[in-house]
């Protein structure tokens, strides 16, 4: 499927889209979700997953192929499968996102995903999106080149998935369904896992992760941080690793020791096995700059030559990786990334004049907790422009698309902050007023749009990963501070920005983004945090139909799971 695009000669257009189309292939699979027993930390637990896997399995097709996913809830509750970082041209009944697109897959029932893939290019990952359910539900989705296609960089000797998971001894869903009853936050997690491996530095013998490699030759590592709250630091002792891709795009390489990857996000990594023949820590641990609690252990998995025998060379504590709390190292990874203008690449078309600008502050506040569980006098709630979010029992595509939205959700979120003050300042004492609501955007389709995250010190403070559904967008700017809107648009990068679908908003800073809203449809966008998310740091972005019969949204498929209030 391809999106209408702008500057292109309609007859070029349509010959390059039939073009992809004629090459496209079609997959199925089949996801059976049930729970089963995982033992780790001395502890077993049941938990749901996919083909009784920890991470779930891995999908690879090419780039523009459409991909049916027919899921099997075979489980005790509903949930629903999010596609991150496919946009779906059109197609927003098969992103995912519980009430938002769809009711959840009731247990005893099944649903088919149509997963229509366009530009993307590279690694990206599917995930639960019903609660904390992601923590157990999630698996790859490798997009090749398409058959006609070559990497933009000598073909690598194979390639390898790293997931960067988070591990409770408690079940994810009751974790965050007792929280929000008692006003309690989630605890820290008990241990961190790589590829469902939790390492050597946990203590109860539990299994590591081993990467078994050639000396001399060349491997791709697509890396998924999927963690439900922590973003990462990752690193090979001795080894360099080089950048060629982040969420789907490839990016200008280059080299470094380590990356720094937020949930949410995937990178795409070349590293050569060119030291000593022997065995080498890859280690993880968190980047974490809030108020907030934190596990910083250091998580370990193995980069392991062929033959080599004897002991681990590197000891997992002095592998080079960023102490928890660098800043300065996050911030300087995270401006080497930059878009690459190569032929493999979604066409660069950053927006220059904007049609719709919005300014949205971020913040975590406290309310009183009123449920009869409460343990506390106050609960935890997230905000964006003061808005926390709540879901609907009916699901807002259906709303929308059938054009009963009364009772639903309203259009109204605020697209600027409805106080000013200084949202970077010591605000110790001071709290917003939060109302809550489902409250969405609506923006007119093919507007060139730009919005502009503002962190702030309310709450725990800290940097915040946005996701956006439907989209990839440019991030064009960003800097430290409250955002000024005349002085700061001076320093953007319009001319190599990253092109990605979920962002890093530094602490005590801002982010500016730019896209076109060519996809029609019903669009969530959220903290992938996934307690913010919970806490309500949401909202809903509504792009209308064009003109055209290809800018409109596609009929819904039959069999939509229904919700139970409907």
């Amino acid at each position: 499927m391809c999106f209408p695009k702008l500057g292109i000669l309609p007859w070029l257009l349509g010959i390059l889209c039939l073009c992809s189309l004629c090459m496209a292939d079609v997959h199925h699979y089949d996801f059976f979700v049930r729970e089963a027993n995982f033992t780790r930390l001395c502890n077993t637990k049941t938990m749901l997953v996919v083909n009784d896997s920890y991470p779930g399995p891995e999908i690879r097709v090419h780039r523009g192929d459409t991909v049916f996913v027919n899921v099997h809830n075979q489980g005790s509750y509903g949930f629903t499968i999010h596609w991150h970082g496919v946009k779906q041209p059109r197609n927003p009944w098969s992103d995912g996102p519980e009430y938002i697109t769809q009711c959840p897959i009731a247990p005893g029932t099944n649903f088919t995903y149509e997963v229509i893939l366009s530009d993307e290019i590279g690694t990206l990952w599917w995930h639960a999106h019903s609660d904390w359910t992601r923590g157990s539900v999630h698996g790859a989705f490798v997009i090749l080149p398409a058959e006609n296609e070559t990497y933009p960089f000598q073909t690598p000797d194979a390639d390898q998935t790293i997931i960067l998971q988070t591990w409770y001894n408690e079940d994810f869903l009751q974790l965050i369904r007792n929280s929000l009853l008692n006003g309690n936050p989630v605890g820290t997690p008990n241990a961190y896992a790589i590829n469902g491996h939790l390492g050597d530095t946990y203590g109860c013998n539990d299994t590591i992760f081993r990467m078994e490699v050639d000396y001399q030759k060349t491997y791709l590592l697509r890396i998924i941080n999927a963690a439900l709250n922590e973003e990462k630091f990752f690193s090979i002792a001795n080894h360099t690793l080089t950048v060629v891709a982040q969420d789907a795009s490839y990016v200008q390489r280059f080299a470094t020791d380590y990356i720094m990857i937020s949930p949410g996000q995937t990178m795409d990594v070349l590293v050569q096995a060119n030291q000593n023949i022997g065995q080498y820590y890859m280690v993880m641990r968190n980047f974490h700059d809030s108020t907030a609690g934190s596990n910083n252990s250091i998580t370990t998995g193995i980069f392991q030559y062929g033959n080599s025998v004897g002991g681990l060379i590197s000891n997992a504590s002095l592998v080079k990786l960023p102490q928890p709390d660098d800043t300065n190292a996050t911030n300087t990874f995270l401006a080497r990334i930059r878009n690459t203008r190569v032929r493999q690449n979604p066409r660069f078309n950053v927006p220059r004049r904007i049609n719709r600008r919005v300014y949205i502050t971020i913040s975590t506040n406290n309310i009183p907790c009123t449920n009869p569980e409460c343990v506390t006098a106050g609960r935890f709630v997230a905000a964006l422009n003061n808005v926390s979010f709540e879901l609907p029992t009916l699901d807002i595509l259906q709303a929308y698309y059938n054009r009963s939205t009364n009772g639903v959700f309203t259009t109204d979120f605020p697209q600027e902050p409805p106080e000013f003050y200084n949202f970077t300042g010591d605000l110790a004492g001071f709290n917003t007023n939060v109302t809550m609501g489902t409250r969405a955007v609506t923006l007119n389709y093919n507007e060139a749009v730009e919005i502009v995250f503002q962190a702030t010190q309310l709450g725990g403070a800290g940097s915040h990963p946005l996701h956006l559904h439907g989209f990839s967008f440019y991030k064009v700017g960003s800097g430290s501070g409250n955002f000024n809107n005349v002085t700061d648009p001076r320093s953007y990068n319009l001319v190599n920005p990253p092109l990605i679908n979920t962002v890093h908003v530094p602490a005590g800073g801002w982010v500016a983004l730019r896209f076109f809203a060519n996809n029609p449809g019903v669009w969530f966008m959220h903290c992938h945090f996934e307690r913010h998310s919970s806490w309500g740091m949401d909202t809903v972005f509504i792009v209308k139909n064009g003109d055209a019969a290809n800018a409109r949204i596609r009929p819904p498929p039959p069999g939509m799971p229904v919700c139970s209030a409907a």
